[in-house]
């Protein structure tokens, strides 16, 4: 008996090949709700954008009632497309590390603080200070980093502490969606949670030790939920909101780094995803809990751990770029096109820049959250596309610098990678990370790797499969390679070794100029 026969004897029967289940991917910048087939083909899609604010320097916000606005815009668009009654069931992919606030009566206290903020630097560093740094690496799998959650609650304690003590639920993302959708009690996948940097990595519940030491108990955080396990059905009234079926059933998933690396298939530790997004995430399972600075730890949909590597501005970046330093921005539909055409005609170098992308900090291997950009070599001669080759370029070298690291200190070996999101489009991008990192790059068929991880953990939910590796085998799209290129590879080492010296040669002088720009602030 599969999960839909619970939306009623009256609802159409469709044969098991005309099922849907639908991957809600919400994002730091948008939503996309795809409904996928057994096959883990796209049948519909919708989108709906998410606005973000920036009230001060390094402050990012955003209003919860935002994500659930694009949520139901983007069902709605796609369930639009196809009979709601071919769905059966969904499941969410959401931003990581970001955090609401609600009262009582589940209204939000305050905007949310995303991961992107980096408001909390002293806390990072007075509480890991007084918990001890390598207990907490120990508990959460992460090093003291800007990051995740747990840094925020001292922050709001110092800071805002009515707000602190008036929010009865602190929240992520799929908690708040699945509340929206479901109602009745907080809940939420685990595998959403612990990116929060208060889960017990060992036995996969919230940190009694953490939850004391930042003042909170269990009864203000969302219950935990395994990848796939059934967390409620749609009200009537969200169903009308969407366009769905009343009843259809929402199963648990989890943040969209580690469901990345689940629709890419890469349930295999040989098999390595990166994901050319907002933030350049790549990832390898491991089948026991280990923990190193080369890698912060998550828990995989399909059981075990994800070895994952974060560099916080990836495409970000490459956007920040084109809107502030380029005529038109990305208004203009040929801006990036043309970038890539000029870029790709540069030799490797960039003709002598490079490019440090730590514009938010470093966390794996450096977890400096005072680390800044740079960017060395600029003359008269150079141009716009010369520093947007160097950005990627940047970008890549340390990718390649990360994973090289952690093959070392995990003993594992990573055979090729997986790319997905945006940059994998570009011909440039993908061609670099091949020729730098030595390894072929294999692109999916679909980039939207979130929404199809969510899309197998609700076709495990809905019992199409036996298990989530099952669903992963029959639903991942196949690839194909990019290869690396011998003597490109060989030039593109050069300046990985000139990429790791640059961090050393300007760490003092960065936080030197960061606590110089503190000074002058107030």
């Amino acid at each position: 008996m599969h999960e839909h026969d619970a939306l009623g004897s009256d609802a159409p029967v469709h044969p098991m090949s005309d099922r849907l289940v639908i991957g809600l991917d919400s994002s730091t910048q948008g939503t996309k709700a795809i409904a996928w087939d057994r096959t883990g083909r796209a049948v519909a899609e919708g989108r709906a954008a998410i606005a973000m604010s920036s009230p001060r320097l390094d402050w990012y916000e955003q209003e919860p009632e935002h994500w659930w606005q694009a949520a139901a815009e983007a069902l709605s668009a796609c369930v639009a497309q196809v009979d709601a009654d071919r769905i059966d069931g969904l499941a969410i992919s959401n931003q990581r590390e970001t955090l609401g606030f609600f009262d009582a009566d589940g209204q939000s206290v305050r905007p949310a603080i995303l991961w992107l903020d980096g408001r909390a630097r002293a806390q990072v560093s007075a509480f890991s200070e007084r918990f001890g740094a390598e207990r907490i690496h120990a508990i959460t799998g992460r090093p003291p980093d800007l990051t995740p959650c747990l840094y925020t609650w001292p922050w709001l304690a110092e800071n805002e502490p009515k707000a602190f003590q008036r929010t009865a639920m602190f929240a992520d993302v799929q908690a708040v969606l699945v509340q929206r959708l479901c109602g009745g009690p907080w809940r939420t996948g685990r595998m959403s949670a612990d990116p929060m940097g208060i889960v017990d990595m060992r036995s996969m519940r919230w940190s009694a030790e953490l939850l004391e030491a930042i003042g909170i108990d269990e009864t203000r955080l969302p219950s935990l939920h395994a990848p796939g396990e059934r967390l409620g059905v749609l009200t009537e009234t969200s169903a009308k909101a969407t366009g769905l079926m009343g009843g259809m059933p929402v199963f648990a998933a989890g943040g969209d780094g580690q469901l990345a690396g689940l629709g890419t298939d890469c349930t295999r530790p040989d098999r390595a995803y990166v994901n050319l997004g907002t933030a350049v995430v790549s990832g390898i399972w491991s089948r026991e809990y280990q923990y190193d600075t080369a890698w912060r730890t998550e828990l995989a949909g399909q059981g075990g751990y994800i070895l994952e590597t974060c560099l916080r501005s990836g495409a970000f970046l490459v956007d920040w770029f084109v809107d502030q330093f380029v005529a038109h921005g990305r208004a203009d539909d040929d801006t990036f096109s043309e970038l890539e055409r000029r870029a790709a005609a540069l030799p490797i170098g960039s003709e002598g820049l490079l490019l440090q992308p730590y514009f938010s900090g470093a966390m794996d291997p450096h977890w400096d959250i005072d680390a800044r950009g740079v960017l060395l070599g600029l003359s008269g001669g150079h141009d716009a596309a010369h520093i947007y080759r160097a950005i990627i370029e940047g970008i890549t070298l340390d990718l390649v610098a990360s994973i090289d690291d952690l093959e070392r200190a995990s003993g594992q070996r990573v055979d090729h990678f997986v790319a997905i999101g945006g940059g994998a489009r570009s011909r440039l991008w993908r061609q670099m990370l091949a020729d730098a990192s030595g390894r072929p790059v294999h692109i999916s068929q679909t980039v939207e790797a979130s929404a199809l991880g969510a899309g197998m953990l609700a076709a495990f939910g809905a019992g199409w499969y036996d298990s989530v590796e099952a669903a992963a085998g029959a639903m991942a799209s196949a690839t194909e390679a990019v290869e690396p290129d011998r003597q490109r590879h060989a030039r593109y080492a050069e300046l990985l070794a000139m990429h790791r010296d640059l961090y050393a040669a300007t760490r003092d002088l960065n936080h030197r100029m960061v606590a110089f720009a503190a000074a002058n602030r107030e």
